[in-house]
């Protein structure tokens, strides 16, 4: 004879007033945008087309470096290595300059 049950996981749910804990580790977490300028800028002074006395935080790729489209995503996909990182090609198009890709990689959270 089978008798029927209510397991304690089917029941109404237990709601509390106590604060909602949420982990970050499966988010990341944010790199200091000091490190990040840092390293952005030795991955681009690395380029053998770059003057490394051009390289600033807000030296543009074009117009300040004389970088074409194609150095543009090397430069991309060096940081792409250093910071472990997969930059979409939308999110790619829209880095001109230093100062863009700090502040793209900046804001992963999964950046390393």
């Amino acid at each position: 004879m089978r008798v029927g049950v209510s397991a304690p996981w089917m029941q109404a749910p237990i709601f509390t007033n106590g604060p909602r804990l949420f982990s970050t580790e499966a988010h990341g977490t944010y790199l200091d945008k000091h490190v990040v300028t840092d390293r952005v800028l030795s991955v681009v002074k690395k380029m053998n087309k770059v003057d490394s006395a051009k390289v600033t935080p807000n030296a543009h790729f074009q117009n300040d470096m004389g970088l074409d489209s194609l150095d543009t995503v090397e430069v991309v996909m060096g940081f792409e290595e250093e910071f472990a990182i997969e930059i979409p090609d939308a999110d790619a198009d829209k880095i001109f300059s230093c100062a863009d890709a700090i502040e793209y990689i900046a804001s992963q959270p999964r950046a390393k």
